[in-house]
């Protein structure tokens, strides 16, 4: 890829060096806090949808399978979008497609706002996948993009800023809540801060175009090698993540036996550590090495579950879930990264390769748990996810893209 050229193309020399060299580096700061604020943007509307789901499950009146239900039109939006997603982003460049697709976001959520029948409310929720899909691929090539200009890795920091946004939202949402704000009107507020996001950062996201020679188009193309086992490590790893988001209130409830107020204890210790690890994992990526670090994050998921498993008391399940979610915290942003720097395959689309696996796993993982939890037991089901931080240390050592 071919990346523009912000500064000029000509040499400082002499008392003038210093200078180009702090402009430079100052513009580059400006284009990291202005592809970060999109992140959050993002992170900030999801967070907002999550934080009014009970209201809303209790306004329109469903029940807990009719909810369960409608909640799929969500990923069945973002999976439609897969197909175009990677193209879209090719042709038209990031820098267009993120401002349209973010926005297009945010529209959406006050479109759920206004649901006043389930049949809404799953339309809504359909094009909210859509447009998550969409931002989603075009906001991680320019986090790609960016982290080619300081030519070191940074990606996981912007995906820490997505985490911040989702404690923002949830501390916002329980304070519309407090305020007693009509659902709308709480989505509506978000959606004009997305805008402001929007509008005064947009100028600062990188023009780039892809120099790859176009492959000739054939009816049946091999799959990339390195592409499915970057998604296999993705799965394995979004599995992890997303059964801590649905399974960890459930696990500290009906295992540890926590009383009420305590059974979020796991999951915001979870998410604290997973926010904490994307900010300070970028460092331990430059040091270490991406390939080193992927093996131990992979070792950590599979150490917590089993600790979880093994332990089902309050405080050593804290701490596992604290290092699951540390082991969970930089391997997806480490995998962008990697297959956004594709030799032979544009950033957008080897993206959505990848997230396309990965978040199979995302939607998989938790109903795989309810499956095998039926069968069997919960803290067997714990175990066996237990497994993918394992099968992720032993596939990274045989990809030689990551080092």
């Amino acid at each position: 890829m071919q990346y523009f050229n912000f500064i000029g193309r000509f040499k400082a020399k002499g008392k003038y060096k210093k200078t180009y060299r702090d402009a430079k580096g100052s513009y580059l700061n400006r284009i990291r806090w202005a592809v970060s604020m999109f992140y959050f943007g993002m992170g900030l509307c999801f967070a907002t949808w999550a934080s009014r789901i009970p209201n809303i499950k209790t306004a329109l009146d469903l029940s807990d399978g009719h909810l369960g239900t409608i909640l799929l039109a969500l990923p069945l939006g973002q999976l439609t979008m897969m197909f175009f997603s990677g193209k879209l982003v090719t042709s038209f460049g990031s820098n267009r497609i993120l401002p349209f697709s973010i926005l297009m976001y945010a529209f959406s959520l006050t479109n759920i706002g206004l649901a006043s029948n389930a049949w809404q409310l799953g339309l809504g929720l359909y094009f909210f996948g859509v447009f998550g899909n969409l931002s989603n691929i075009s906001i991680n090539t320019q986090g790609v993009y960016a982290e080619g200009l300081f030519r070191r890795t940074i990606l996981s920091s912007f995906h820490g800023v997505w985490s911040l946004a989702g404690f923002t939202g949830a501390l916002v949402g329980l304070g519309m809540l407090a305020l007693k704000l009509h659902t709308y009107t709480h989505f509506l507020i978000i959606a004009l801060i997305v805008v402001l996001l929007v509008a005064f950062n947009f100028k600062f996201l990188i023009k780039a175009k892809e120099t790859i020679q176009p492959q000739k188009k054939k009816r049946f193309r091999k799959p990339d090698k390195s592409l499915v086992l970057l998604g296999v490590i993705g799965f394995c790893s979004m599995a992890s993540e997303g059964i801590m988001f649905d399974w960890s209130g459930v696990y500290f409830k009906d295992i540890v036996k926590v009383p009420g107020p305590l059974i979020v204890v796991g999951y915001t210790s979870f998410m604290i550590m997973m926010a904490s690890g994307r900010f300070f994992g970028d460092r331990l990526i430059n040091k270490f090495g991406r390939k080193r670090v992927m093996q131990i994050s992979g070792v950590m998921i599979s150490s917590g579950l089993f600790m979880a498993v093994i332990f089902p008391f309050i405080i050593p399940c804290t701490i596992a879930f604290m290092i699951v979610g540390l082991g969970v915290s930089t391997i997806v942003p480490t995998l962008y990264g990697i297959a956004g720097k594709h030799p032979t395959i544009p950033t957008g689309e080897a993206l959505t390769a990848v997230s396309s696996v990965s978040f199979l796993g995302f939607l998989m993982g938790p109903p795989l748990i309810g499956h095998i939890a039926e069968l069997s037991s919960l803290r067997f089901s714990f175990a066996f996810i237990g497994i993918f931080g394992f099968m992720i240390a032993l596939i990274v050592s045989r990809i030689k893209a990551i080092e």
